[in-house]
């Protein structure tokens, strides 16, 4: 595409390169890197041309030095613009096919002022390096075949990563885990459709199909088929449990008006977010904060106290009014009661409407205010419809706590139910498969493609249960091989690749 007499850049070309690794912004140090050209390819105009070191050459100190360096080597100078000295810096070396990109690439520590970075990509880019678009120095990695998609894609996990758990998961997706579960799986599906595609090409006087149950089907390589789909299964499940660490939960706290939610988001967050007085109805609008709960990024939000909608002034009315709506969209709904009031109607009515609407969606009763009202037994056993009160609100005390927002009473094992609800409502994974080593994809993107190889394996072994002829059922493990390799990077179009590698950093 052409614009104002250029050539744009393309994540296709082998053009030199340079981007600001680190934030622009006052710091100690700052990263800039550089890559491509030379030894890696030709130009975008198709001539082969100088690589990154030869270029940065132009602009350093002590080109012959830094034209000469090793691979994997430091040299330490000025970026120089003619005789006017920019900036004094450490030049990383890294040679093709050993660097990061696969090709011959430097990294340049400059001081982290702001003007400094600038004035340095400015002679860079006068040397002959273009800005880099987002993602490219990892797209040239995958293209140079130093990382499969997956491994290209955990770089962009680990950069977001919010707590421990992600960036575990994402290294462990970086070191190629994921890419061995995947791989291991297609092996399994080739050998199936190499034992179809071996009987399809001889008749069946010369060739039996040899099953472990007839009357299953008549499928080679039948358990093959059936141990890729339960680890297909497996991965598919694992990836409700890793959007719960990588993407967080929504949690939503509820109640009626002066239940206490305000004060125990404020506790929970650590911070006066929001406005507490003892007048009901302060909160008018739903208001928002991320915490962590052991590894789960839980994005916590405080609502507007529920009542009835023709109750209240008019910006009462419509905070409830999103209050409700923020209800149906929460992975988790703790429902605040005022221990010193105890349970009102209002209470009961919203209880058993929830349990009708939303009863796969996991709730938590907290009985707040109990340093000043401590739970009773007698609250207990109404809420489990044991008095001639009204129907049952929760199953069991355990489905029921006290705490406090003013001591933090309880909060401790508040946490601990928040971390069990999610995680049972996130997996039906159990054992060894989910454990903290299971790996799962980190990306909807692999998620998809896994459900469509999952998909196609299932419709097989369907068919091959029913006697359908096996080049029917041929095709269908074609199909899951092709998504397995769309997921590892096998398989690709240009598109899909760039709108991937667009989402990335510059500078990665």
């Amino acid at each position: 595409m052409k614009s104002s007499g250029h050539i744009e850049p393309s994540y296709g070309d082998a053009d030199p390169i340079a981007a600001l690794a680190t934030p622009l912004g006052e710091s100690a140090l700052s990263l800039v890197r550089t890559s491509g050209g030379g030894r890696a390819g030709a130009s975008s105009e198709g001539n082969p041309g100088p690589g990154a070191i030869e270029l940065l050459a132009r602009v350093f100190s002590r080109p012959e030095k830094l034209v000469a360096a090793p691979a994997n080597s430091l040299l330490h100078g000025w970026i120089v613009e003619g005789q006017k000295k920019i900036d004094e810096v450490v030049v990383s070396v890294f040679r093709a096919p050993g660097s990061y990109t696969g090709e011959d690439a430097a990294d340049i520590s400059c001081h982290g002022g702001i003007a400094v970075v600038k004035a340095v990509m400015a002679a860079l880019k006068k040397a002959g390096f273009r800005e880099a678009l987002p993602g490219e120095f990892t797209f040239r990695s995958f293209m140079n075949g130093k990382l499969d998609l997956t491994r290209a894609e955990s770089v962009m996990e680990l950069v977001a990563a919010k707590t421990g758990r992600c960036r575990e998961q994402a290294v462990r997706r970086l070191s190629g885990a994921l890419e061995k579960e995947v791989s291991a799986i297609k092996a399994l599906l080739v050998n199936v459709l190499a034992g179809i595609e071996i009987y399809l090409d001889y008749s069946e006087d010369e060739f039996s199909v040899s099953s472990d149950d007839e009357s299953k089907g008549r499928l080679p390589q039948r358990r093959l088929a059936e141990e890729a789909a339960r680890r297909l299964g497996t991965l598919a499940e694992l990836w409700r449990r890793e959007r719960i660490y990588t993407e967080g939960a929504l949690a939503v706290l509820a109640g009626r008006p002066n239940a206490g939610k305000s004060s125990l988001f404020n506790y929970l967050i650590r911070e006066d977010r929001s406005i507490v007085t003892d007048a009901p109805g302060t909160t008018r609008d739903w208001i928002e904060a991320v915490i962590c709960v052991d590894d789960i990024p839980l994005r916590l939000a405080d609502t507007a106290g529920l009542r009835g909608l023709s109750q209240g002034d008019e910006a009462e009315r419509i905070g409830m009014q999103r209050s409700l709506e923020l209800l149906d969209r929460a992975d988790l709904v703790l429902y605040v009661i005022d221990g010193t009031e105890g349970i009102t109607d209002a209470d009961r009515k919203f209880l058993f409407s929830r349990k009708e609407a939303a009863q796969d969606k996991p709730l938590i009763l907290l009985w707040n205010k109990t340093d000043l009202s401590p739970l009773s037994a007698a609250s207990v056993d109404e809420l489990q419809g044991k008095q001639a009160s009204g129907e049952r609100c929760i199953n069991s005390p355990g489905d029921l706590l006290a705490v406090s927002a003013k001591t933090g009473e309880g909060i401790p094992a508040l946490m601990r139910s928040i971390t069990n609800l999610l995680e049972k409502e996130s997996s039906g994974i159990t054992g060894e498969a989910a454990g903290d080593n299971a790996i799962a994809p980190g990306a909807i993107r692999q998620k998809e493609l896994i459900d469509e190889a999952l998909a196609s394996v299932t419709e097989a072994l369907s068919l091959a249960n029913n006697d359908e002829p096996l080049d029917i059922i041929a095709p269908l493990f074609q199909s899951a091989i092709n998504a397995l390799g769309e997921i590892t990077g096998e398989v690709f179009t240009e598109d899909i690749l760039e709108a991937m590698f667009s989402r990335f950093c510059v500078g990665k």
